[in-house]
C-alpha cells in the first residue's frame, strides 16, 4: 500500500516539482456561563471516527477552522473526490498539509507527516468546461488517524481535534471573545474603506468568517466533531486583509500554524487579538497613504 500511495502522491499537480523529488512515505508518519456549560455539554458527546477523502497541500497552503477557499479541481481523481464528497459523505472531505520531516543532507530519502488536518465542507459548485470551482469551508480540526486508500485519490480515517475546556477560564474566554468582536468590527469597517477594485466584494473575508462561527452547526457536520462557539470565533481572526502584500501573507501563514496547535482557546483568543491590532494599523496607515493619493 506505501508504494501505491507514493506514486499517487509524487504523481499529483497540487505540489511544487520540489514536493515530487522524494520518495517515501511511511504510514508511521501520519501524525496522529450558561452557554459555555452548554456548549461543553456538547462536547461530551463521545467522538467517532470517520472515512473520508483527503485532499493535500503544500506547507504553505494551512487552512483553519471558519475559513473559506476556492479550490479548481480539474483533474479526474480530484473530481472522483468531489463526487464522492457531495454523494456519499454529507458534503465533506478533509484538507491536510503533507509535510517533509527528518531530511538530513546526506539521506537520499524523505519522510512525510500529514498535519494540519482541516475537516471541509462544499458550500458551492460551480461546473467549468474543465473541471469545476469548489468553494469550501474549513469546519474543524481533525487527526488524520490512518490511510485507507490511493486509488483514484486518498482516503483515511479522521477524528477530531478540540479544544480542552477549563471551567475557571470560562469568564476569560468570554471577555476576551467580546472585545475580539468589537475589534473584528472595527477592522472590518476599516478594511471597506479602503480602496478596493470595482469587483472586489463588499464584505471582507473577515467578517464572512466571523458571522458563519457565529451560525448554528451545519446540520451535515457530525456533532462531535463541530467545535464550540467558543472555539469557531477564536480562529475566525486568522485572514488576509484587503491589500496584503506577500510578506503579511507569510506572516499570517506563521500565525495560522500556531492557531492549529494550540488547544488551548485563551490562548489562541490572545494570538487573534494581537493579529487584529497589527491589522487595524496596518489598514489605518493604508488609509492615511491613501487619502494623501486622493488629495
Amino acid at each position: 500500500m506505501t508504494s501505491t500511495l507514493i506514486s499517487s502522491l509524487l504523481s499529483t499537480s497540487i505540489f511544487p516539482t520540489e514536493y515530487r523529488s522524494w520518495v517515501r512515505i511511511p504510514a508511521t508518519s501520519i501524525s496522529g456561563g450558561s452557554n459555555i456549560v452548554k456548549q461543553h455539554r456538547r462536547l461530551k458527546v463521545v467522538a467517532k471516527s470517520l472515512h473520508l477523502p483527503l485532499l493535500p497541500f503544500s506547507m504553505s497552503e494551512v487552512l483553519v477552522p471558519t475559513e473559506s477557499k476556492t479550490l479548481h479541481l480539474y483533474e479526474a481523481r480530484y473530481l472522483a473526490l468531489l463526487e464522492e464528497s457531495m454523494k456519499r459523505k454529507k458534503n465533506m472531505f478533509v484538507h491536510f498539509i503533507l509535510d517533509p520531516i527528518s531530511i538530513s543532507e546526506k539521506a537520499t530519502e524523505a519522510s512525510f507527516a500529514a498535519r494540519y488536518g482541516c475537516l471541509v465542507l462544499v458550500e458551492n459548485v460551480e461546473r467549468l468546461d474543465i473541471g469545476a470551482l469548489v468553494s469550501i469551508r474549513g469546519a474543524c480540526r481533525v487527526k488524520i488517524s490512518r490511510f485507507l486508500g490511493t486509488d483514484p485519490y486518498l482516503s483515511g480515517e479522521v477524528r477530531p481535534i478540540q479544544d480542552r475546556f477549563n471551567y475557571e477560564s470560562s469568564n476569560e474566554i468570554t471577555s476576551k471573545i467580546s472585545k475580539i468582536k468589537e475589534s473584528m468590527t472595527n477592522l472590518n469597517s476599516l478594511e471597506i474603506k479602503l480602496k478596493a477594485p470595482e469587483n472586489s466584494p463588499l464584505q471582507t473575508r473577515l467578517f464572512d468568517s466571523l458571522n458563519w462561527a457565529e451560525d448554528e452547526p451545519p446540520e451535515e457536520c457530525e456533532e462531535s466533531f463541530f467545535p464550540s462557539l467558543q472555539e469557531r470565533l477564536s480562529f475566525a481572526a486568522f485572514q488576509p486583509v484587503s491589500g496584503s502584500t506577500q510578506s503579511e501573507l507569510s506572516r499570517l501563514q506563521q500565525q495560522k500554524l500556531k492557531a492549529m496547535d494550540t488547544k488551548d482557546t485563551v490562548e489562541r483568543l490572545e494570538l487573534s487579538m494581537g493579529l487584529i491590532e497589527e491589522n487595524i494599523s496596518l489598514i489605518a496607515a493604508k488609509l492615511a497613504i491613501q487619502s494623501l493619493d486622493i488629495r
